[in-house]
């Protein structure tokens, strides 16, 4: 899968999605795309990179605890719009 490098704009093939999906990663291997010469796989910082479109990775692939308010606050039944709930003892 391609993506592009935020930091440099280079075009990044990732043979792994399995490990890019992962938000326990924080890390993924890849290739730059540039040249004519395969180039040497390489580790980069998922936060580091984008869709070709220039749109972020989804947060799921990212972040662990992306869903965790989300539970706390169905656990706790509280509404959505609710700042301060309750955390547990």
């Amino acid at each position: 899968m391609l993506f592009k490098d935020a930091e440099v704009g280079h075009i990044v093939e990732v043979a792994d999605i399995a490990t890019l999906a992962n938000p326990y990663e924080l890390t993924v291997i890849g290739r730059f795309l540039w040249g004519e010469e395969v180039q040497e796989p390489e580790v980069f910082e998922k936060s580091q990179l984008t869709f070709l479109s220039g749109e972020a990775l989804p947060r799921c692939w990212l972040d662990s605890s992306y869903r965790q308010r989300e539970v706390r606050r169905l656990k706790c039944g509280t509404r959505a719009d609710d700042s301060e709930y309750y955390h547990g003892a």
